[in-house]
Parts: C-alpha cells; structure tokens; sequence
C-alpha cells in the first residue's frame, strides 16, 4: 500500500523554538526525535506570512497573487483543483481537523459578507476534502485556550472542553478508532497553537506556562528590539512545548494501530512570529500584527518531514519554500502534478538532483503593506509599494526599497543596509533577482526604485 501521510501544521510558530533548531529549554521532544529519524530542514522558509493566503497556497499549490487569496477573509476560489481533490483521485482516504480559514469573504477589516467564522463549513467550501472533518473557519472565533467547539463532516457541531490544542489532536485520534485500512489515509492536523488569541491580545498557554517556562532565553532580534515578548513567551512556549507533546501523542497512536512504519508525517508552520517588534509604523487596522514582512521572524519556520523516503537523519542546509509542500504530498502519494503547482519536490532537494537550483526564496507580504522578497543564503532583501493599501491591492507596478540585510554580519536583521553605496552592487543583483521572481510569480515586471 502507499504511505500513509500526515500534515501536522502549526500556527505562527518560529523555527528557533525546537530543539532540534537550538532552543535550549526541552520544548520539543518529540519533534527532535522526528527529525533523528527522518529529514530536517534548517532553512524552510513560508512565502506569504498571514494565515489565509498561505493556507490557500497549502491547498491548491499556486501563489496567492495567483488565486486571489492574497489576504485574510478571501475564500477558496471554486476553479482551481486542490490538493484534497488530488489526493483523493489518488485513492486516499482524507481527514481534515482543526483550523480551515479559507471559506468567508468580506473585507479586512470588516465582518465576512460571506460568513462561515462560526457556523458549519458547506461542503462545497471544504477544498475538495470529502472525508472526516472536524474544523472551523476560524478556529479562534469559535474557541479560546481552553474550550470552544468545530464541525464535523456532517454539519453537526462539536464542543470541546480543555486545553484547545489537545482537544483538536484528540479529534485525530478519534479518525484511528474507525479507520478500517482499506485505503491509505492523508491526514492534516491544523493546530492554531500558538497564534495569539485576538480578542484577549495574548499568547494563551497551557495553565502554569508562565512558572515552568519562566527561565526562557529571548531570540536576539526579540531582545533587541523590544515588543512584548519578555510577557509573552513563556506562554508561547507553553503552547509549543503542548503541540510538541500531541504530537508524541498522535506518533503514538499510530505505533498502537500498527501504521507508524508505513506513515510519513510532516512538520511545518504556516509563518512565525515578531511579537510586535517590525511594522511599528503600520496601523494595519486595529490588528495587532506578529508577521506580515520579510523579516526571518515572519518567515523563517520549522520543517521536519520523516518516513517514507524521507529518513535517516539528514541535514538540508540548502534554502526551501514552504510552497513545495503541496507538490511533495501529492508525490508521496504517487501523484506528478507537474507545472500545475508551483514549488519543487522536496525529496529531489535532499536527494540533490538539480546542481543548479537557485539557492533563494520568494515571499509576497500583504495586509501590512503590498511587499515582495528575496532571500538568499546571505542577504534578505525587501521591496514595499508606497501609498498602496496592502488589504485592498495584490500587487503593485511600482516598488520601492523597504529593506537590505547582511545575515552574516547582520545574522539578527538590526541593521539596513538598503542605502548604504557599499552595498550598491549586491542590492542591483538580488532586485533584479527579485524580479525575476515576480514576474515568474505573477506574470508582470514592476519597476523596483530606490
């Protein structure tokens, strides 16, 4: 039979707080152990750091700009073919849990005028996933920390109470009791830990959080530019440290049923978090805003990916998008989509089958501004669109610099180099980079200003 497959995705989680990436406190232990097992890669990169557009991107493997989810509070496009549709094609058996954020329209800052934030997700809304569902829309209007409530495939509400990230993994759990075998499973596990909760404006951990991760040692652009992560991040921790241990939980469950040897199970977030410390300058609507740029704190994530072909214990240094993530399930589960999704396989990166694959990502920003970037092994490089509202427009003809980093003198992204002469000659190759992977990306070459 094909590999079972897992995506367990996380929700604005940052690279540094796993083991396995240098995080000193024992926050992920079960992750690590993953990562011994299978492939870990050291630079995974998200190519649009808000939740909805990346989600779209997750689903449906083509660019925001592309299927008009460029924000938050855009739905699903019916044309495009998905990635549950393809996996189902493929003979899979699919279970879809958590949160969705991809089936209400409306403005930015306004409510949906199509709003399924709270009540049962249509059918027709699900992405192309026609098997076990237990998801909201949004899942931090219909639940907090602790307590809340989802759908299930039937359109029938399902309350939980406890903590809100063992409540959603108890939901996978509950798929191995009725899971019969006959055919392979895809299986995602879309945890909001740790999001900040919106309407109380706090990263919501674990009760006791702030006494068992009271010893936490800041990342270095955190402790040098402020915000409130010295409040915050034991509590954000606390949220890591309990995703990290549901994930022990569902490896578990699948040793109990007999399916860890035969399951790939891959880990990843949709974007990280800056806590406050870049876009000062935005007004971004009332929200209160943890990503949305270019910075590695938005964009730089976890990514494990371990079974199947992907073992042994291996290190990938070389840069990759998150964006390869639908084009590499579906290969897993014996499915070439070819040009049909952007991205590559991530198997031919750690098998080193193209020598000459550009070693840099691409990122489109929204919401905070219409931004777009490259980053390369040693620089960031950012472009914004001036006086163009980021939650109104997609795109822009005109770009001006926003940012320059030299991450190896600069490994924490202090200080912009944008205007500097001495940089004149490196700023020239990465826009024109930059460039080219606009105009891969959206069809169109903008003119790029100092």
């Amino acid at each position: 039979m094909p590999n079972n497959i897992i995506f367990y995705f996380t929700d604005q989680q940052r690279w540094d707080t796993c083991g396995c990436y240098g995080q000193p406190l024992n926050i992920t232990p079960n992750l690590d152990r993953l990562a011994q097992e299978g492939v870990k890669f050291d630079n995974a990169f998200t190519p649009q750091p808000v939740c909805g557009p990346c989600r779209a991107l997750f689903q449906t493997g083509r660019y925001p700009t592309e299927t008009g989810c460029f924000r938050n509070n855009v739905m699903l496009p019916a044309g495009v073919k998905t990635l549950g549709s393809y996996i189902e094609e493929a003979g899979y058996e699919t279970a879809y849990i958590g949160k969705w954020h991809l089936a209400s329209d409306g403005e930015l800052e306004k409510p949906p005028t199509i709003d399924h934030t709270v009540t049962a997700i249509p059918r027709e809304l699900r992405g192309g996933y026609t098997g076990f569902w237990r998801a909201a829309d949004v899942l931090e209007f219909t639940s907090h920390g602790y307590d809340g409530f989802v759908f299930d495939e039937n359109d029938q509400r399902v309350d939980f109470k406890g903590y809100r990230a063992d409540c959603i993994n108890d939901m996978a759990l509950e798929f191995f009791d009725r899971y019969d075998g006959q055919k392979p499973f895809f299986m995602t596990v879309s945890q909001i830990e740790p999001h900040h909760q919106n309407d109380r404006r706090h990263y919501e951990g674990p009760e006791g959080s702030k006494e068992k991760f009271k010893n936490f040692i800041l990342p270095e652009d955190l402790k040098a530019l402020g915000g409130n992560a010295a409040e915050e991040y034991p509590d954000y921790l606390g949220q890591c440290a309990s995703l990290d241990e549901n994930l022990g939980r569902l490896m578990d469950k699948l040793k109990e049923k007999g399916l860890y040897d035969n399951t790939v199970i891959l880990f990843a977030s949709d974007h990280g978090s800056h806590f406050l410390t870049r876009n000062r300058d935005e007004h971004l609507n009332g929200y209160d805003d943890y990503k949305r740029s270019c910075h590695d704190a938005c964009l730089h994530v976890p990514l494990v990916i371990a079974g199947g072909p992907f073992r042994g214990g291996r290190v990938v240094e070389e840069l990759v998008s998150t964006a390869s993530l639908p084009k590499t399930i579906l290969a897993l589960a014996g499915v070439d989509v070819g040009d049909a999704m952007i991205g590559e396989n991530l198997l031919d990166v750690v098998e080193k089958k193209d020598h000459n694959r550009p070693n840099e990502i691409f990122a489109q920003i929204s919401e905070s501004r219409v931004g777009r970037c490259i980053r390369s092994a040693r620089y960031t490089y950012s472009v914004y669109a001036p006086g163009v509202n980021g939650g109104e427009a997609a795109a822009a003809d005109l770009y001006a610099d926003d940012f320059l980093y030299d991450m190896e003198k600069d490994p924490h992204q202090l200080n912009n180099v944008a205007a500097d002469p001495a940089y004149a000659g490196v700023k020239a190759e990465l826009r024109d980079r930059l460039l080219y992977w606009i105009e891969q990306a959206e069809g169109t070459r903008p003119v790029i200003t100092d």
